[in-house]
């Protein structure tokens, strides 16, 4: 009786222990419906599971199988190891010698890499660190233990940067690493500039530096293209000096200034003993002279080829007025990634009305009204967005103020404008940024204010304007830029002043003031389309 009474409290005791585990008390109400089933799930089971099983295995119960590596024994169960791993599944469920042995030893793996892969199968956590990231990556990689391997390729790329990140590309290939290898590579092409000046890009090979150079994500300027694959073969002239004609085919010389191409590169030791670089140069060159477009058929994949990522467009704001004060010196450039204005150097004078453009990261301001003098100016200002620096160019031939201004391969076009005693002008001239001269170009036909200008193979097109009556002229002017030769047509479809215009693939929209409709050019006609 006394054995039975002590079993009841025993039980009575597990029983009050279950009940305390699985039921919460809650609110009942007498109205509420019964229910015939409770679905109970046990959240900390799992976790607690876990737990115990590794208190286990330190304890060595139940454990029946012992990993041995470099000497020493980690003494794990069967069961637990082959619920974690491919690998363990394969040697204890399958016909390997394995499945019997009480002991199993795992070459080439360090002990407290093993260690701390039997702790993260116990436990789920594993502590990574510079020492222990490879060899417990090439474990994990043997043993296929995949999320410890992602969490090392994770913590690799943390520690990119660009002084490693090419090492880390033939890292992530010995490895057989997807994920690192993007990301290295993403930030080798992010961070080219500084990535070229390390030892490790001097020991790239000729396919890997191909690779990079023919990518359009390359962050970087062509100017310095070419003098990375300079530097490339330098490193080792013996064995490189022959590889100058296929790098030299990956920069893109529609993107190369004129002059740092004819009297840098053109004059380089290397091109000039390759006739085949000699041969593109040349070919370029008869381009840019001819003012052409189509390119002979060896050129044309280079001249077609893209401008990198490197180039970004932006939005600057130069001068103007407000509330009748006077013209404003201020340069603002909008920063599209931080959504915020940036203050520029601020022009040298105040500059009423005057024409602006931009080429290879400089832009020119052409002309205006000097407020001082009350006289129009034909000086040129220059401000490198790169060294934000102003600069004086070479004058114009004819001073002017509201003209407008057009660029097209290497020149740069100023047409009509007001005059000295604000007289409306027909005359135009043209800069070649090569020579650094201006020279004067056909007049146009009729003379007009404020009319769109856009330019597209072998043209520049004006749309409309107003004369000298400041009445709306319905005339599209065209000027042939290789012939130096214009012809007009009138329609009554262009009624625009002050119209802005743009050449987006091969049509030109212009935005038309008084209903904000652009107007589309194709070689077939004129379209208008609504936004």
């Amino acid at each position: 009786m006394k054995d039975v009474f002590e079993l009841c409290f025993r039980f009575g005791a597990v029983l009050t222990f279950l009940c305390r585990m699985c039921f919460k008390p809650a609110e009942t109400s007498l109205d509420a419906p019964k229910t015939e089933v409770l679905h109970f799930k046990d959240r900390e089971l799992i976790c607690d599971l876990l737990l115990e099983l590794n208190s286990l295995r330190k304890d060595q119960i139940l454990t029946d199988v012992t990993l041995c590596s470099e000497g020493k024994e980690i003494p794990c169960h069967r069961n637990v190891l082959v619920s974690s791993s491919p690998y363990f599944y394969a040697m204890f469920c399958s016909s390997f010698l394995e499945t019997q042995k009480p002991r199993v030893h795992l070459q080439g793996i360090p002990h407290d890499v093993l260690a701390s892969i039997v702790e993260y199968v116990y436990t789920g956590s594993i502590s990574i660190t510079m020492d222990l990231v490879l060899p417990l990556m090439q474990a994990a990689s043997m043993l296929q233990y995949g999320r410890i391997f992602e969490a090392c390729s994770h913590f690799l790329q943390s520690q990119l940067s660009p002084e490693n990140c090419l090492s880390m590309i033939r890292l992530s290939e010995i490895l057989h690493c997807s994920s690192l290898q993007e990301k290295a590579r993403e930030l080798a092409m992010k961070s080219f500039s500084d990535v070229a000046v390390s030892q490790d890009f001097c020991e790239l090979s000729l396919p890997e530096l191909v690779s990079y150079l023919g990518d359009d994500k390359l962050c970087v300027e062509e100017e310095q293209v070419f003098e990375t694959l300079l530097a490339w073969i330098h490193h080792d002239p013996f064995s490189r000096q022959g590889t100058i004609h296929d790098l030299f085919r990956r920069v893109r010389l529609r993107h190369v200034h004129p002059s740092y191409l004819f009297q840098f590169i053109a004059n380089d030791p290397l091109i000039q003993s390759s006739s085949l670089c000699t041969e593109i140069i040349e070919s370029v060159r008869r381009l840019l002279f001819s003012v052409g477009t189509h390119c002979p058929g060896d050129l044309e994949p280079l001249w077609a080829a893209p401008r990198r990522t490197n180039y970004k467009e932006g939005l600057v704001v130069i001068g103007g007025r407000k509330n009748g004060q006077q013209t404003s010196r201020e340069a603002l450039l909008y920063n599209e990634q931080t959504l915020s204005w940036q203050l520029l150097a601020k022009i040298p004078l105040r500059l009423y009305r005057p024409s602006y453009v931009c080429m290879h990261s400089i832009l020119y301001v052409m002309g205006g009204l000097n407020t001082g003098k009350c006289s129009p100016s034909n000086t040129v200002y220059t401000l490198s967005l790169k060294t934000n620096q102003w600069r004086l160019g070479e004058s114009m031939i004819t001073p002017r103020y509201a003209h407008q201004s057009s660029t097209y391969l290497h020149y740069i076009f100023v047409l009509g404008g007001l005059t000295a005693n604000g007289q409306l002008s027909n005359q135009m001239e043209r800069y070649d940024t090569m020579f650094n001269q201006w020279e004067a170009m056909a007049p146009m036909p009729t003379a007009v204010l404020n009319p769109a200008i856009a330019a597209h193979d072998q043209r520049i097109y004006m749309f409309g304007g107003e004369d000298a009556m400041q009445n709306p002229v319905r005339m599209i002017q065209v000027y042939h830029i290789g012939r130096n030769m214009w012809f007009r047509m009138e329609t009554r479809t262009v009624k625009n002043v002050c119209a802005p215009a743009a050449v987006i693939k091969d049509k030109i929209y212009i935005a038309i003031r008084e209903e904000w409709w652009p107007t589309t050019l194709k070689p077939t006609g004129l379209i208008n389309v609504k936004i």
